[in-house]
Order: structure tokens, then C-alpha cells, then sequence
């Protein structure tokens, strides 16, 4: 036979509705009475029916996860922090691919609100009216996006700028490039905004190129102008573009670092196993998904949002194979 909640309730000597709340809503029932039914419902191999929790409680379990290019190896990074922490909460993730689209990113919010408690959107495109607009109707967390005092973990773009430009200035470039990624990504305008205040604070000529598509493609497109800019070192928006720099300064014979410096931005994988190993600025992918779940498991317990709702993580560039001195002229 199935093990019930009157098992559990019997188990831990409580009644079935401290049972529902300590599982359902477990911030109303004091702390040793939450414990005693857990350790009971994991002795019986108990699952809570979200079906009849969702009656009573009028929560789905589900939370909603919108990327824009599950093709990117940064987003599948942040996907598994997501899934990890949902799945300790108990928390099932629906998630969905907007291809770059904002429109169809914005008919994927309003799709999914409908059947789950509240919306991961990671880089959203979409305009901030938009976003206020859809944060006023359903609980939202946003990942690398910031609008007002709405919920976001982001990262500290800045800084990593300011980061690979010392590295670049410390080994003598003077005059660089910068590959940008889209115009609607709010992560991309942060980037410029540090490089440029880092290249006028060291006195280095930027070159700013694009914006591109934040894809491998996008980078082999921007080579053949970053070479044509008389630069000796470039930044791109992000690894993947970077990668595809290296691609076509490969093709064209152009020797990585001897020629011409690359660095990338987010330390995916892909990174570490290229020749030569990419130089980047790295963001702590899988920990942003946690803590994007930590804040809205927040809102949804609190939806005044009397705690934190905002924060930034740290970046850390990676110096590996990629930069070197500037060629002897």
C-alpha cells in the first residue's frame, strides 16, 4: 500500500495538516516539529502528491526558466545550478528557449505564469517596461539583468573589465578591441561602460567593434575587422565569440598570443580546451542559478520582498594562454 499522510502524521505524532504545512509551507511550523515530520516522511519513502498540496496550498511546485540560446555553453551552466537547488526545494523547472527573440520571450512569460509559481529569466531582452510590467503580475528573478529595484542576481561586469584591461596594460598593449554582443543585452552595455572607463583610466586607445551575434559565428565575422583596426589585443563580449576569433585568426595564420591577444568573458569549458587555452574573465555560472532559485523561493515566501532582492557575484579573470606581449614593431 502507498504510504499516506496520515502515515507520516501517525509517525511523527502530529496531525496531517501540520503535516501538509511543515512540507508545503514550512516556514509556519517551528522548527522541531518541520524536522521530526521530514525524518518521518523519509523513513516511509513518502512523496507528496502535488496535485492535492497544490489544493491546498494554491501553489503548482513548478517554477518557470526562460533562456535566450540554450546553444551558448554559458546558459546550460546556469540551467544546472537552477535544476540542483529547485530540485532540493522540491521545486520542479519548466524551462524554454526564446532564441534570442524578445517577442517570443515575452509570449513565453505569459505562457508559463499561467502554470507555475514564479519565473527565472535569465539575460531577458525584453524592454524594462516590459519587464516591470510582467513583475507586477507574477513573482520574477532576473539573471544577469538589472531594472530598478526589481529581483536580480547579476554579475560584476565592471570589474571583470577593469580586470582584463590591468592584465593587457600590464603586458603593454596601448590600443585595443572590444567585439560587442547585442545591442538589448543590459550585460553588454555594462561591459562597455567598464572598458571604457578602464581604458581612460589607463590611457589605452579602444576600438569598439560590432555589436555581433553573441555566437561562435558572430566572433569569425569580427576577426577580419579587429585585424583591419591595427590592434594588438581584442575582448570579446563572451567566450563563444572569442572562439570564434580564434577560429578565424587560425585560418588566416595569425599567431595567438604572438600577433594579436584575445580574451573571452564567462569561462565556459569550451575555454580551458582550446589552443591556445582562452584568457577570460570568469562568473560563477552554476552558483548565479542557485541563488537566482534562493531569491525567488524568497518573493514566493514573501511576496512584500522585505529581504534581499538583489545581488551581484564576483568575477575573476582567468590568465591563460590566449594574451602575451604585444608584437615588437
Amino acid at each position: 500500500m502507498p504510504v499516506t499522510i496520515k502515515d507520516v502524521a501517525r509517525a511523527a505524532g502530529v496531525s496531517p495538516s501540520t503535516v501538509c504545512r511543515a512540507l508545503a509551507t514550512p516556514d509556519l511550523v517551528r522548527a522541531e516539529t518541520r524536522e521530526r515530520v521530514r525524518r518521518s516522511a523519509a523513513e516511509l519513502d513518502y512523496s507528496p502528491n502535488r496535485a492535492a498540496r497544490g489544493l491546498i496550498t494554491g501553489r503548482t511546485g513548478n517554477l518557470g526558466l526562460i533562456v535566450p540560446d540554450l546553444g551558448n555553453p554559458f546558459f546550460p551552466g546556469v540551467v544546472k545550478g537552477i535544476q540542483a537547488r529547485a530540485r532540493e526545494a522540491d521545486h520542479a523547472v519548466f524551462l524554454a528557449d526564446t532564441d534570442e527573440d524578445p517577442a517570443a520571450e515575452i509570449r513565453l512569460v505569459r505562457t508559463l505564469a499561467k502554470q507555475v509559481d514564479g519565473l527565472v529569466l535569465c539575460s531577458p531582452r525584453m524592454s524594462e517596461q516590459e519587464l516591470r510590467g510582467f513583475a507586477a503580475q507574477t513573482p520574477l528573478v532576473m539573471l544577469n539583468r538589472r531594472v530598478g529595484r526589481l529581483p536580480a542576481i547579476t554579475f560584476a561586469n565592471v570589474d571583470g573589465m577593469r580586470q582584463a584591461v590591468t592584465h593587457l596594460t600590464a603586458l603593454g598593449h596601448r590600443r585595443i578591441a572590444y567585439v560587442a554582443g547585442p545591442r538589448a543585452a543590459w550585460s553588454n552595455r555594462e561591459r562597455v561602460r567598464g572598458l571604457r572607463a578602464a581604458s581612460t583610466a589607463a590611457g589605452v586607445e579602444l576600438v569598439e567593434i560590432g555589436p555581433v551575434r553573441p555566437q561562435f559565428d558572430g566572433g569569425v565575422a569580427a576577426a577580419d575587422p579587429v585585424l583591419a583596426a591595427g590592434v594588438t589585443a581584442v575582448i570579446a563580449y563572451n567566450d563563444v565569440i572569442a572562439l570564434g576569433l580564434l577560429n578565424r585568426f587560425n585560418a588566416r595564420g595569425i599567431a595567438v598570443p604572438a600577433a594579436i591577444s584575445v580574451i573571452g568573458f564567462d569561462d565556459i569549458a569550451l575555454a580551458a580546451m582550446v589552443h591556445p587555452a582562452l584568457t577570460t574573465v570568469g562568473v560563477p555560472m552554476e552558483s548565479s542559478g542557485r541563488a537566482g532559485v534562493d531569491l525567488l523561493l524568497g518573493l514566493l515566501r514573501d511576496p512584500a520582498g522585505s529581504g534581499t532582492t538583489r545581488r551581484e557575484l564576483g568575477t575573476n579573470l582567468m590568465v591563460r594562454g590566449s594574451t602575451g606581449p604585444p608584437p615588437r614593431t
